[in-house]
């Protein structure tokens, strides 16, 4: 692949649960932007402890843009940027006009949507939201880290939402008048001004709508834990039978189709009130830093 080949114009870089996936399916809809079918593609971030697949290489990574338009402008996201510590400079090395979406959630119920997230993906394997906290000095520790677990770092429950410092991050990797900020409740409550400022920022028309904005990436269950490990780590013996006699493509395809017949919608439980209150003293000083950072009032999250 050539060095001369595109580079994205703009990153989603998270964070996880805040309405990520909305926004690039909603952005992926506009004529004038080109972001691909696969939305979390990992090629920056080089101390995230990923293991569900390596590492994109720079010809993999640049590829996936090769179907867009010249006049298109390329996007990208995977919402683990945010918290990487790496991420920010790696991408502005790599492309150095690039612009930042960071899309903000409540810290306490951002992490309480985590937690769902992560039983759904395995990621994680204690049920109980209250004991997953409890767990946290041990997994920064390493232990009790579930076997099929793909990120052990995002178990750090308290550790995810630290928006301030990630934020002055890609202020200082990219520039601030190139990162444009987006909480989870301005989108919720006006999705399509929420939308369109977006498209402002990136210079596109902003006046496009896609055909709907339906909700996208609702909480879920799995319906067999058995058949969702199966799925993460197959038998040896299949695994490499499927890998000689199924080309990649429909691989995937079908690997995609399995895991979507093993969800169901669900509705969670309220979250204990101790366990609310927990977080809000633990947020509180961070949610006052993003305030002044941004210079909006955001109290009423810790209320």
């Amino acid at each position: 692949m050539s060095e001369a080949s595109r580079r994205p114009d703009f990153v989603i870089v998270g964070a996880p649960k805040s309405g990520t996936t909305a926004m690039y399916e909603y952005l992926r809809a506009h004529p004038q932007l080109f972001l691909p079918e696969r939305k979390e593609m990992r090629f920056f971030g080089s101390d995230l402890d990923v293991r569900d697949r390596p590492t994109m290489t720079v010809d993999d990574y640049l590829a996936s843009f090769t179907a867009a338009a010249p006049e298109q402008l390329i996007g990208t996201a995977y919402v683990w940027y945010l918290f990487s510590e790496q991420a920010a400079p790696e991408i502005a090395a790599f492309a150095p006009r690039v612009k930042v979406i960071a899309m903000l959630r409540n810290p306490v119920e951002m992490v309480w949507s985590l937690h769902s997230e992560h039983l759904y993906n395995g990621n994680e394997d204690i049920g109980d939201f209250t004991a997953a906290l409890d767990a946290e000095p041990d997994r920064r520790a390493g232990q009790r880290i579930p076997p099929h677990a793909h990120l052990p770092q995002g178990l750090r429950y308290t550790e995810v939402p630290r928006y301030a410092e990630q934020l002055e991050r890609y202020f200082t990797a990219v520039g601030r008048d190139r990162v444009q900020v987006v909480l989870y409740d301005d989108f919720a409550r006006d999705v399509r001004g929420a939308y369109r400022e977006v498209l402002e920022f990136l210079g596109v028309d902003p006046a496009f709508s896609p055909p709907s904005f339906a909700v996208i990436n609702a909480n879920k269950r799995t319906r067999s834990e058995w058949f969702r490990h199966f799925l993460a780590r197959p038998p040896e013996l299949p695994r490499r039978v499927i890998r000689h006699l199924v080309p990649p493509p429909l691989r995937r395809s079908v690997y995609e189709r399995a895991k979507r017949m093993n969800v169901s919608a669900a509705r969670r439980a309220p979250m204990p009130p101790a366990t609310r209150e927990r977080l809000r003293r633990v947020f509180t000083p961070e949610v006052e830093r993003l305030s002044a950072l941004l210079g909006r009032d955001l109290s009423d999250w810790m209320r």
